[in-house]
């Protein structure tokens, strides 16, 4: 799935919505690049944990660290549109699964959440300067970002091709074919690249992979007939096929599903205390209310753990 690069998210389609007359899938909101230092300045990754609560000694909050529960907000850096997971409504506002599910976690650790945009190749830097706490951009663990930062995973999600209805594409077969992907995602830089190379290597025409800076830029192109196929997450292409209007359709079955993660600074105790938060929303139903409601529920997960990539 969506591993992507060291800087990639596993992420999904940004806002998507279909433009009437065309069927184009437009921008709902811009990533404004606000890199704003959150509780943790930069160079001051917090590491000292909180004093337990005597009451509740066992409480997700007493594993944060001092100095965010002290700040009492998540500084969050997010990259948008990328729907259902992260994007803008009609009114500006940030909405979304993983913004459901964070603010969720955050209340159980009593904190309030800080989202600041940023560029999504920005964000794990930003973590490791320390002005984020946490990125929300639906990130893959991967064991080559785990080098940089470490994750609480929250989802398992795998890539997912789309294509023209009534086109159809072999995302096993598809040399000769242009298919879109958003920049530095996991399709970007091992998916499409490995298969392109099979190509080659079999006497076939490579594949021509077209990037796009935006997951709905990707889609966009794809209704117009600007390229051949798109890979994505699964949530996203999902979500994207049904914004669409009819004009897209699956290509194959989800493969390669990998866990999402929330990336925190290395070795900081905040990935702690956002597993056990994240678990006490799954004992309690709420984890499963938040995923139905955004239609996502089969990456649900039972047992979040602290980097548990697979690859």
């Amino acid at each position: 799935m969506s591993d992507r690069s060291v800087f990639s998210r596993s992420r999904f389609v940004r806002s998507i919505v279909a433009v009437a007359g065309v069927g184009v899938l437009a921008l709902a909101g811009c990533a404004n690049n606000d890199e704003d230092t959150g509780s943790a300045a930069s160079g001051s990754c917090p590491t000292t944990t909180a004093a337990p609560d005597p009451a509740n000694p066992d409480a997700p909050a007493g594993s944060l660290p001092e100095k965010i529960k002290s700040s009492g907000k998540l500084v969050v850096g997010v990259n948008i549109p990328y729907a259902p997971n992260e994007f803008k409504d009609s009114s500006g506002t940030i909405v979304g699964f993983d913004v459901d599910l964070l603010d969720a976690v955050a209340g159980e650790l009593g904190l309030k959440t800080d989202y600041k945009e940023s560029d999504f190749d920005k964000i794990i830097p930003a973590i490791q300067a320390c002005s984020y706490d946490v990125g929300m951009s639906s990130f893959t663990d991967s064991k080559e970002r785990e080098k940089q930062v470490d994750f609480t995973t929250y989802f398992s999600a795998g890539i997912q091709w789309a294509q023209q209805t009534g086109k159809p594409i072999d995302p096993n077969n598809a040399c000769g074919k242009k298919v879109a992907v958003q920049a530095t995602t996991v399709e970007d830089t091992d998916e499409i690249p490995a298969k392109s190379d099979k190509c080659v290597k079999e006497g076939k025409p490579a594949i021509e992979k077209v990037k796009y800076d935006r997951q709905d830029d990707a889609a966009t192109n794809l209704v117009l007939g600007n390229v051949d196929a798109m890979s994505a997450d699964s949530p996203v292409t999902a979500y994207a096929i049904k914004q669409s209007g009819g004009k897209l359709e699956p290509a194959g079955p989800v493969f390669d599903s990998a866990p999402y993660g929330w990336p925190v600074a290395k070795g900081s105790p905040l990935a702690t205390a956002l597993q056990k938060a994240l678990q006490k929303l799954i004992d309690n139903g709420q984890y499963k209310t938040i995923a139905e409601k955004w239609g996502v529920e089969a990456g649900l997960i039972e047992k979040p753990v602290i980097n548990g990539a697979t690859s």
